[in-house]
């Protein structure tokens, strides 16, 4: 989640400054570095809807106590409520619906990201157990109505909640029931980025099987093993899913720029004001906004609200996984540094899955989300793919940081049974019959 800091008033003049903000992020591989992020879902204990900002046992109250354990705070205005936490480069955030996420902070290895993420998911379990609520790690909320949701008080979220529901019919599910589990990479040219790029967005559907765990909406099995990554599909087919070119050999930032300026904005901040004027970036690029023409800043905001399943912006974003328990979060940030920070991995895992058209690749990804590691497509078995994929990160690994590769074990053991985690939910589901006691069965544990 961006949190909206001081914007880059430097004027844009051309496409090319846009090309050049991407190349101005390039980095050493000596420098190279990786940063997870990891949603939660917080659940009132015995009950199963989402709890609001307000109140004693509300999101708020759990930002408060964890303030208290050397978070610093973070508001909008100083009248504001808090937002956000910040502790060093780490930040603890909100989504729209009180998702609770943790953007990590860059680090060499995956084992520090995840020990990371495990002392912070300590600090909220601590805190939690005192306020009476708990974490839980799916990819979507089985329980609640979009009806009923909470929003949290941040301003974007409004702006956003005025724009998106015109273009997709499933836009609120997107911001306010939906939990993710995410990467960061660096690159060190634009060669470099493209590989990496084409690379992640081709191999997508088989993270989606991997760590999909989502298969309840609204009290009842919903057909989908990623229901999260479904919902994808219905939220604004211009900033979202995959750009062609990453899949015809002409993806660059040029073409990624190019794919950016085609999609309208969803706002513009003017003033401490979150405008909608009804513009792509490129007409906002080309005629500017009340006399005064487009900045760095808006390409900034603009580049935080596209969201293709393998995202740009000062980094590389890996946005394929559903929310899942910390072991797996953590052999998900293995997994990405072993296959894409090795050559030799990268060439090895660009062979798993045939070569498949565009329009191939999402009926793939249309597998991967209803069946998950079960999923079949022609020649490809998922949950085979899956295997090799892991065992391809293991080795790059080994080559690269062999302290790092222990962290796969859970996630190819997962892969080996050939079941995902929304498999194990459904057979709960069935067994338990009672939602709260599934929530509590599924909350995290320090």
């Amino acid at each position: 989640m961006s949190l909206d800091l001081d914007q880059d008033a430097r004027p844009l003049t051309s496409v090319d400054d846009l090309v050049e903000w991407f190349r101005s992020a390039e980095r050493p591989v000596a420098e190279h570095r990786i940063g997870l992020e990891h949603e939660k879902l917080i659940f009132p204990k015995g009950g199963i809807h989402a709890p609001p900002y307000e109140g004693p046992a509300g999101i708020g109250a759990l930002l408060e106590g964890l303030a208290q354990r050397g978070y610093g705070e973070y508001r909008e205005s100083p009248s504001s409520p808090v937002i956000a936490l910040m502790k060093g480069q780490l930040t603890v955030s909100l989504e729209p619906g009180g998702q609770f996420e943790l953007s990590g902070s860059p680090f060499a290895t995956a084992r520090e990201a995840h020990a990371e993420n495990l002392a912070h998911l300590s600090d909220v379990i601590a805190v939690g157990e005192a306020l009476g609520v708990y974490p839980v790690a799916l990819g979507y909320r089985p329980f609640d109505q979009i009806e009923s949701m909470p929003w949290m008080p941040k301003t974007r979220y409004r702006a956003m909640r005025e724009v998106l529901p015109r273009r997709g019919g499933h836009a609120l599910d997107m911001m306010l029931m939906t939990a993710t589990g995410q990467v960061s990479l660096d690159w060190a040219s634009e060669e470099d980025c493209v590989s990496k790029v084409v690379l992640a967005a081709r191999l997508a559907p088989v993270l989606v099987a991997l760590y999909a765990n989502s298969p309840l909406v609204r009290g009842a099995p919903s057909g989908f093993a990623s229901f999260r990554s479904h919902v994808w599909t219905d939220v604004d087919p211009s900033r979202c899913g995959f750009l062609p070119s990453m899949f015809d050999g002409s993806f660059s930032y040029r073409a990624y720029v190019d794919w950016a300026l085609d999609a309208p904005l969803l706002f513009l901040r003017r003033g401490g004001q979150y405008l909608n004027p009804n513009l792509t970036f490129g007409q906002l690029l080309e005629q500017g906004y009340d006399g005064k023409p487009a900045t760095f800043g808006d390409w900034a905001d603009h580049v935080s609200t596209l969201f293709p399943e393998v995202r740009i912006k000062k980094v590389i974003e890996l946005r394929s996984a559903d929310s899942v328990p910390p072991e797996l979060t953590g052999a998900l940030a293995a997994l990405w540094r072993g296959v894409l920070y090795d050559a030799t991995a990268r060439a090895d895992a660009a062979r798993i899955l045939p070569p498949l058209s565009f329009t191939q690749h999402l009926e793939l990804m249309a597998v991967a989300r209803r069946s998950g590691l079960r999923g079949v497509y022609g020649e490809v078995r998922l949950a085979d793919a899956a295997r090799e994929l892991v065992a391809i990160g293991r080795a790059g690994l080994q080559r690269l940081d062999p302290d790092d590769a222990p962290l796969l074990d859970p996630l190819e053991a997962l892969a080996k049974e050939g079941r995902s985690l929304s498999d194990r939910v459904l057979e709960m589901f069935d067994r338990k019959r009672d939602p709260a006691k599934l929530l509590e069965a599924l909350a995290l544990r320090g």
